[in-house]
């Protein structure tokens, strides 16, 4: 488990502490950049997959 608070993540990752916060009480949207930036902090991978429009074709 990773040791990091709140302060050290904003720190790793660029982003500032009050969107930390507010994206981790579920109060907040991150953008996709701004998540990149969080995940590759923590050393996390983003995977994003394209949902299909018409799943019955």
């Amino acid at each position: 488990m990773l040791q990091v608070n709140q302060v050290m993540l904003a720190e790793l990752s660029g982003v500032s502490l009050r969107t930390i916060k507010q994206f981790e009480s579920g109060k907040g949207n991150l953008t996709l950049k701004t998540m990149s930036k969080v995940a590759d902090a923590l050393g996390l991978e983003l995977t994003l997959k394209v949902k299909a429009l018409n799943p019955d074709e």
